[in-house]
């Protein structure tokens, strides 16, 4: 209605007792309450199962990484190791060593005495009996 065709009308009030009204829990906003929950969970255990095998595999990818520094040290250690090695195990250092500290000097050539080990006979290989002179084995008498 417009103001124009309220001009004779009077508007009073209605005094409305709502103390005697009792509020009750609709079943249905509890199930939709609950639908809610069940649907962002499902969205966020898809969002989960979505992201985790990417973490897995930035994990594995750092993991590896260390893994290659780590080998390109020890490989760097290892070579520092074998040239120390090979420094004090070298034979003049050895003389000097054993000259200097000791007071170790060379045998004279006449008193140097050298042994062979005899070369170990083959696995398959059979070992022959020596015979008497008499024809007979070794063994009889």
């Amino acid at each position: 209605m417009t103001r124009e065709g309220m001009d004779g009308v009077v508007l009073v009030p209605k005094l409305i007792d709502n103390s005697k009204v009792v509020r009750e829990v609709d079943p249905r906003s509890n199930r939709d309450l609950w639908a809610l929950v069940v649907v962002v969970a499902c969205l966020v255990a898809g969002l989960a199962l979505y992201a985790w095998p990417h973490l897995e595999l930035r994990r594995a990818g750092i993991a590896a990484q260390a893994m290659d520094r780590q080998r390109e040290q020890l490989v760097e250690q290892n070579r520092k190791l074998r040239l120390e090695k090979a420094s004090l195990e070298e034979l003049r250092r050895i003389e000097s060593i054993a000259s200097r500290e000791l007071g170790l000097t060379s045998p004279p050539a006449d008193k140097v005495v050298v042994v062979e080990r005899p070369a170990a006979p083959p696995d398959a290989g059979l070992l022959a009996r020596a015979q008497d002179d008499a024809g007979g084995s070794a063994n009889a008498q």
